[in-house]
């Protein structure tokens, strides 16, 4: 889901980042405030003001949002649920969880903390607009603080929708996991309806563009394809999970892998293994040992007319240690490794002993004869 990502700083153990994508709907939130609601709502102010307002605005919408899923992640930590943080990005915040909600008694009240959270904000933030007009403050202090409960009140509308992955979808499955007992089948369930729904704002936003509203016709359409893609895409990590759950890598290992000798010479290494195998990481092994790998990365970074005389002990650096894992490892833990760090092959070691590669292929293969034949 995401790119590159900039951590602004921790919260009570959650760390809170930035997608780049976001840097987009900051500006746009800016520039739609200062250029249209505001001088709608208070016309006659300097232009100025009503960029410091859209920028005041802005800063509020995705202080709020943090907040909504700073509070989905306290009552998912309260449940045992390992949350990895929360990063805001094109189409708003999302707090980040490493696993599926334990039981439909965590997973509503979880969803349902979100919707709270902003309906509490739009109270809070109706107050002091209340109290602000009540002290006479300066207009446009006023005006900010009105659009901010206003925008509070709609996102827990908007999220309250029963369409998955929205918190009103995560409340669905939940009522719907609760009642039958088959997590699979709640989110095949709400997972559906949630992809209809995008269907929905996609043709809502094809509908708008032809009506001439072009920039509102647009972010629907995109907001559409995020929903059903969304929706589609946790069904689908789901029945993975299921399908690995409890499967252990030594399973899936090739207890065979492709290995190099630290004597080996750079020119040997990439004729004889590079050019041969594909790989673009290889372990070296000395009698038996895991001494360290070495990769395509590390041949270009030695002049080619060195490749006869350097070996690979002399190359060769420690194996990450995010590309080593153990043979009892559980086969979804291997894959989420893979998810985050890119890596299609991790090495199966014990102690100092390698005894397998994993790769995504031979994981991929398993996964898709076993959906074939059970689901």
């Amino acid at each position: 889901m995401f790119g590159k990502r900039i951590r602004l700083f921790s919260l009570l153990g959650f760390e809170v980042r930035i997608d780049l994508s976001w840097i987009i709907i900051a500006v746009l939130v800016t520039w739609s405030l200062a250029k249209g609601l505001f001088p709608y709502l208070y016309p006659d102010l300097a232009p100025e003001v009503y960029w410091g307002m859209g920028a005041a605005g802005a800063v509020g919408l995705f202080a709020s949002i943090i907040f909504h899923e700073f509070c989905h992640s306290l009552v998912a930590r309260k449940f045992g649920m390992a949350m990895k943080g929360i990063t805001l990005f094109i189409f708003g915040g999302v707090a980040e969880m490493g696993e599926e909600p334990p039981s439909a008694k965590a997973e509503f009240y979880m969803a349902a903390a979100g919707p709270v959270s902003s309906l509490f904000l739009s109270g809070v933030f109706y107050f002091i607009f209340q109290a602000g007009l009540s002290g006479d403050w300066p207009e446009p202090v006023n005006g900010v603080l009105r659009y901010l409960s206003w925008i509070n009140f709609l996102l827990a509308m908007f999220n309250l929708l029963p369409a998955f992955p929205l918190d009103g979808g995560r409340i669905l499955r939940a009522i719907l996991w609760g009642t039958k007992q088959d997590l699979q089948w709640a989110t095949r369930v709400s997972a559906g309806i949630g992809s209809g729904f995008g269907l929905v704002l996609i043709f809502l936003g094809i509908f708008s563009v032809i009506r001439g509203n072009v920039i509102g016709g647009f972010w629907w359409f995109l907001i559409g394809l995020f929903l059903r893609g969304a929706a589609q895409a946790s069904y689908q990590q789901l029945v993975i999970r299921k399908s690995l759950e409890g499967e252990h890598v030594r399973r899936f290992m090739n207890p065979h892998p492709v290995s190099v000798p630290p004597t080996l010479t750079v020119a040997e290494l990439v004729e004889d293994y590079v050019y041969k195998y594909h790989y673009k990481m290889f372990p070296v092994l000395d009698d038996g040992r895991l001494v360290g790998c070495v990769t395509t990365r590390d041949i270009k970074e030695i002049p080619k007319e060195q490749w006869s005389r350097e070996t690979v002990a002399e190359m060769a650096k420690k194996c990450a240690p995010e590309a080593t894992i153990g043979p009892e490892t559980d086969a979804v833990k291997a894959l989420a490794i893979m998810n985050q760090t890119g890596l299609s092959r991790l090495l199966v070691a014990e102690n100092d002993r390698l005894i397998g590669i994993l790769t995504l292929k031979d994981l991929l293969a398993f996964l898709s004869l076993k959906v074939e034949l059970e689901q």
